[in-house]
């Protein structure tokens, strides 16, 4: 008949796949199966991207619960700019000068380089904590960001938006 979205093998043995927001805990695929929790931009780019698009054709008449369960309805065209702005966060420094992506690091440690004001564009970032994780000079997919950071320009400022002033990076 049809191609079952999971083999009935499994009826006995279910399969589980833990929740892993950074580091792989598994030493499956030689312990480099980190795709399960981490932040990658270029995957969270493409969905941005689709919502994009999918907004374009469906305009307001489509709304979805965002974030989820929250019970507040947005169109997709929000949705990708809230997203957007998230992404955007990882390299938005706090009052210490620190970024989510500096993953709590001490500004003296960042400091003594002068490393305090370069971006590290990481491979990914922690799921919960925004640290960034694998390599730290993956600039291809990382510096998507910029693109983000030029279309929040360009939509301009939001109630709660991190465009202008407010983006000190």
């Amino acid at each position: 008949f049809q191609v079952p979205s999971e083999s009935p093998s499994h009826s006995d043995e279910p399969l589980t796949v833990a929740y892993t927001p950074g580091e792989s805990t598994s030493h499956m695929f030689g312990g480099n199966s980190n795709w399960r929790g981490p932040v990658w931009m270029p995957v969270n780019f493409l969905i941005i991207e689709a919502l994009e698009k999918y907004s374009y054709f469906y305009g307001d008449a489509l709304q979805v619960e965002f974030p989820t369960g929250s019970g507040n309805q947005m169109n997709l065209r929000d949705v990708a700019l809230e997203l957007s702005k998230r992404l955007i966060q990882l390299f938005v420094k706090n009052d210490a000068g620190l970024a989510p992506y500096h993953g709590g690091a001490s500004s003296s440690l960042l400091c003594s380089s002068s490393n305090a004001e370069r971006f590290h564009f990481h491979e990914y970032f922690h799921g919960d904590t925004g640290r960034g994780l694998g390599a730290c000079h993956q600039t291809g997919w990382t510096a998507l960001v910029a693109l983000l950071l030029d279309k929040i320009a360009r939509v301009g400022t939001s109630q709660d938006g991190v465009v202008g002033s407010q983006l000190s990076l």
